[in-house]
């Protein structure tokens, strides 16, 4: 089993301690019209990865897709001068950071654009997506624009065995999202169904863990949304519910004021303080090191 970096395939063993759902190259200004949404500093991110790495992390899956601000080569930049592992995506996120190229794609279209990419490389370079993201749906709704870009990642995780990942919208709409993705036949273990822990309905969410499927728990730190220690008490039902090999970190920074220089958390944020305080709960460190190194390992090996 292999996972496709930004600088080429690693075994799925080398990936390391994980940040399953980030953004180190990310511009949404252009619908939330605010510069704080806009993170183009390239020497900035070497930094503040490397302030990860020092936390111990070894890899982040950067969720930015083309809309979004991707750019795959400053990417492979961060990752060669932090000297850690960067998984790259292809995909649109949704409704209305979709580019306007392609709002009137139906899934055909979105699957082939998402295959090209996945065999020929992103955007003409020879960088490689690992993932198919993070493709969403709008809060409590799934618009038709959004249908159809999920059935198209659907399709091209099929024919490509890319992982694929998504965001719901508060957490909204992660059964339907499974639903659609389970008529299709894609399989559970190549989902993962992202910021479930912004779903306070801890029932709904043991539903779309039943299905076998792997969830984001990817928003920690945005206590502006939920508070962690709700967080903390979800994440510790369901691994006593026996979900704990389904679980993937990470705090989905997407701001300059998330950043350490900006004095935010940085990237290292679930290692530094979400880690240690569920150590406190009881967490013994063969359940972190599966949440953290082995499930992304097999969450994002390429199934093929």
């Amino acid at each position: 089993m292999f996972i496709q970096t930004v600088r080429g395939r690693i075994d799925s063993k080398e990936l390391g301690i994980c940040a399953a759902h980030e953004h180190l190259s990310i511009d949404l200004s252009r619908i939330k019209k605010d510069p704080d949404t806009i993170l183009d500093d390239e020497e900035g991110a070497i930094e503040e990865v490397k302030a990860f790495a020092k936390s111990g992390g070894e890899a982040i899956i950067e969720v930015t897709n083309d809309g979004m601000g991707r750019d795959a080569e400053r990417l492979k930049r961060i990752s060669e001068a932090a000297d850690v592992h960067i998984v790259a995506c292809t995909g649109f996120y949704k409704d209305p950071f979709i580019p306007s190229f392609a709002q009137g794609w139906e899934a055909e279209r979105f699957a082939e654009h998402f295959i090209k990419e996945a065999e020929e490389g992103i955007e003409g370079t020879s960088i490689y997506p690992g993932i198919i993201g993070e493709v969403g749906t709008s809060k409590n709704e799934m618009k038709p624009v959004e249908k159809e870009l999920l059935t198209g990642a659907a399709k091209a995780g099929l024919v490509t065995g890319l992982p694929v990942t998504t965001h719901t919208t508060l957490g909204t709409l992660g059964k339907k999202q499974m639903m659609l993705f389970d008529k299709l036949g894609l399989p559970p273990e190549q989902i993962i169904i992202g910021h479930q822990d912004l779903n306070p309905d801890d029932e709904e969410v043991l539903e779309v863990l039943k299905t076998g499927t792997y969830i984001g728990f990817d928003t920690i730190g945005k206590t502006n949304y939920r508070p962690d220690s709700d967080r903390m008490a979800s994440l510790i039902k369901f691994v006593e519910a026996g979900c704990e090999d389904q679980i993937l970190l990470s705090a989905d920074l997407t701001r300059k004021s998330h950043w350490k220089k900006y004095n935010g958390p940085g990237y290292g944020l679930v290692l530094d303080y979400f880690i240690p305080e569920f150590k406190k709960k009881g967490a013994d460190d063969t359940l972190i090191h599966k949440l953290l190194v082995k499930n992304p390992a097999r969450a994002f090996s390429i199934n093929k």
